[in-house]
């Protein structure tokens, strides 16, 4: 071909515009990977490339072989209801899964260690970063904490391990279903949950606590409804009588909601007629709840990868808590209302 090859006679050979081969060209990002290949095939077969010269990284593969050495680990231990099958965990795995394969980054993913030191089964230093998913056990923690690895814990904190974290915002929730709960004219209230058994709870019935403080509203929260005891869950509740039964029960997640749905009904008290539920997490769309929240999972694993990258870029700053709001839904006896 006489003269130097143009970008616009690539575009014209491939048949795709002049952006589309300046952008595959520079390695960034705009164009599918198949639409690069052809374009960097024709560049080369017309001559545009010299003779051994490299094809350019695309934008993503180019960020992870300059920054992004090492594997990044994701622990999530099977405990509980805790692992890919939960309609709650397994979308916030599936974010952080999403994310680091658009970085173009290895993932481990350990999710049920046989032993308590995990590095037995891994070389640390081949190890960036690790994500928590979920709870995980103090010894695991506190050897992560040993090794001086950056980590991010999603929806759990510990002693045994300083480090970034990324919630749910809970306090902001439980504030926005306890208002629009106040509004409607509701003025008696239980909790339901053990504040015990996960930060998420706990944080729950803290906001819950505090907001009721702050309204001056009496709370004589019955202990059975915050017991580590599912069974006194429905014993507490086949034991109130008309007077001692509140307007709404405030539950910690849709699980505890669908458990007081259920001794409810045995008493034979009408929902949301007698006494309405409220849940959290949305995960359970036949429920008769009146208020729940929409959990943005994907969004908890994703900001967790973007944390650990910056973690890994910024080792010395102070730690963060990053919190991911929810979407309240409210429901209406003949459907749904925003």
């Amino acid at each position: 071909m006489k003269g130097k090859v143009t970008v616009q006679e690539i575009a014209d050979f491939v048949g795709v515009s002049k952006f589309a081969v300046s952008r595959a060209l520079a390695g960034k990002s705009g164009v599918s990977e198949k639409t690069r290949e052809k374009i960097l095939k024709a560049a080369s077969d017309l001559g545009y490339l010299k003779n051994g010269s490299k094809r350019v990284l695309p934008e993503p593969a180019l960020e992870a072989a300059n920054k992004w050495k090492g594997n990044i680990v994701v622990l999530f231990p099977n405990i509980r209801y805790q692992n890919r099958d939960s309609l709650y965990w397994g979308p916030i795995f599936d974010g952080v899964s999403a994310r680091l394969n658009e970085k173009g980054i290895d993932i481990i993913t350990l999710t049920e260690p046989s032993t308590e030191d995990i590095f037995s089964l891994i070389n640390p230093d081949a190890v960036s970063g690790i994500i928590t998913v979920g709870t995980v056990s103090s010894s695991i923690l506190a050897e992560i904490d040993r090794l001086r690895i950056p980590a991010v814990m999603i929806d759990h904190m510990d002693p045994a391990l300083t480090c970034d974290t990324v919630f749910t915002d809970n306090f902001m929730s439980i504030n926005e279903i306890m208002n629009f709960l106040l509004n409607r004219g509701y003025k008696s209230f239980q909790f339901v949950g053990y504040p015990g058994y996960a930060p998420s709870f706990r944080e729950r019935w803290t906001a819950y606590r505090a907001f009721l403080e702050e309204k001056g509203i009496e709370g004589n929260q019955a202990q059975g409804l915050i017991s580590p005891a599912r069974e006194d869950l429905a014993k507490t509740i086949m034991e109130m009588n008309a007077r001692d039964l509140p307007e709404v029960f405030l539950c910690a997640n849709d699980k505890m909601a669908s458990f007081t749905v259920e001794a409810l009904t045995a008493k034979g008290i009408k929902i949301p007629g007698r006494c309405a539920v409220t849940g959290f997490d949305n995960l359970n769309v036949e429920l008769p709840l009146l208020a729940t929240a929409e959990v943005n999972k994907e969004q908890l694993g994703m900001r967790a990868v973007d944390q650990i990258l910056w973690r890994i870029q910024n080792p010395d700053y102070a730690y963060e808590r990053k919190m991911v709001s929810t979407d309240i839904i409210i429901r209406e006896e003949n459907g749904m209302k925003h």
